[in-house]
């Protein structure tokens, strides 16, 4: 890949730029500790929590809920698998997990230092939670200012990763032609293949360098490792 291939980077957020596993891993189980004291299955609870994630986020995306209700319909899922009441207020017991879920929030080591090594480069960040929220974590991480707009679908016309669509509006925000961005995260379909067949370079970051992964694409597993590899 030449410099001259790419002129803007789109990043992921969760997973790539914000460790969001581990705050949401955090935040979930000590909600569980103190609603649900001494549960038996609390050490599965993050895992729990993480498997709901994909379905119910796949149902917002999908315009088959809000995103409160989503929320909502996801925290009384995992109620359910851990046989305990969900809570009558919905709204409010969700709103105790987000507040820990946001007071873990932090950004991987390799951030700071990748954004800075694109010096050149439009950048921005292409995602698919809320927009209040998904700035809120660029601020949080230190990141705003500093890596360009934070794309969600509810800016880009109702298109969230992996539509097609997402990623060519996302490049014209930036000003650029798809095929003049490349996008860098963690996720093997939302980051990876899917802005590939729109027509948009893509990188997979494996943070753990053990999984298999898609075969034809570049693979890093350090963010610090993206700008030698655009200007190789």
């Amino acid at each position: 890949m030449s410099p001259l291939d790419v002129k803007g980077v789109l990043f992921d957020l969760d997973g790539t730029l914000m460790d969001h596993r581990r705050a949401a891993d955090a935040g979930i189980t000590a909600w569980v500790a103190e609603h649900f004291p001494g549960h038996p299955r609390l050490t599965e609870v993050a895992a729990l929590w993480a498997a709901l994630e994909v379905p119910y986020l796949a149902m917002w995306h999908a315009g088959r809920c809000t995103v409160q209700e989503q929320r909502h319909l996801r925290l009384q899922a995992l109620c359910a698998e851990l046989d305990v009441p969900a809570p009558a207020d919905l709204g409010a017991a969700y709103a105790d997990f987000a507040a820990r879920y946001r007071g873990a929030w932090a950004a991987f080591p390799d951030a700071a230092e990748a954004v800075a090594g694109l010096a050149g480069f439009a950048l921005g960040v292409l995602t698919n939670g809320t927009q209040p929220m998904q700035e809120a974590k660029v601020r949080a991480i230190g990141l705003a200012g500093r890596v360009g707009p934070v794309l969600t679908g509810e800016v880009l016309d109702g298109c969230f990763k992996p539509a097609p669509e997402a990623y060519e509006r996302a490049a014209a925000a930036l000003g650029l032609a798809t095929h003049e961005v490349l996008l860098v995260g963690d996720d093997v379909v939302n980051d990876v293949t899917a802005p590939a067949a729109a027509g948009m370079h893509s990188v997979w970051l494996d943070r753990t360098g053990a999984e298999p992964g898609p075969e034809g694409f570049p693979r890093i597993t350090s963010l610090t490792e993206l700008a030698p590899l655009l200007t190789a």
